[in-house]
């Protein structure tokens, strides 16, 4: 199973991070040993000063495939849940100043929360219109909606697939809103799909 990620995703986290707005999605890798599954702590790790929370929709892989077809690209996906990509920001921005891969910014252990339910596609009656949200301590920080990502599930899928073979049970991160933002010991996190709290844990 693996984690793939999309960075640059809506137009306004583009902008506050910097730059254009990609013209095809971007995307890397974190391995297994990223996920935070159950509502499990996360625990500050010591490498880093500058922890940020990203929260992302998060769509599971149900059959293999590979060079899949945009129109067909539904098909190869059921559920949709939520997760966060944290970032070790003060890391990336080291490695990005230097050019070097920023792997450890983003790949580290347990920088992949993810919910342990997932919402099956058919709840929804417009996949280019879920509400998702993330609470620091109880107040809104990032709110997204689907109608605001630049490439859709489908083109995300068909993009990826081209040079990687999606499998069974690989997640797929699809970018996060703008709002990202740090934390810090004593936090609490909590993310939902439209009214629905899927993700809540603790910062230690």
């Amino acid at each position: 199973m693996k984690i793939i990620c999309i960075g640059k995703n809506y137009f306004r986290h583009a902008q506050e991070m910097g730059g254009l707005p990609p013209k095809e999605p971007l995307f890397f890798l974190k391995p297994e040993t990223a996920l935070l599954r159950n509502n499990e702590p996360f625990y500050y790790p010591e490498f880093s000063n500058e922890i940020h929370y990203e929260v992302e929709l998060v769509i599971r892989i149900s059959k293999m495939g590979k060079h899949i077809d945009k129109r067909f690209a539904q098909r190869y996906f059921e559920e949709i849940g939520i997760g966060i990509d944290f970032t070790a920001r003060d890391i990336q921005r080291e490695h990005k100043e230097k050019g070097w891969p920023w792997e450890k910014a983003k790949a580290f252990d347990f920088s992949a929360p993810i919910s342990s339910r997932f919402l099956h596609k058919s709840q929804f009656k417009d996949l280019k219109n879920i509400n998702f949200r993330l609470e620091k301590n109880g107040e809104i920080v990032q709110q997204g909606n689907t109608k605001d990502m630049i490439f859709s599930f489908e083109e995300i899928i068909s993009y990826v697939s081209q040079f990687i073979t999606l499998k069974t049970g690989d997640l797929i991160y699809t970018g996060t809103p703008e709002g990202v933002g740090p934390i810090k010991i004593g936090d609490t996190l909590q993310a939902f799909i439209e009214n629905e709290l899927l993700l809540d844990f603790e910062i230690k």
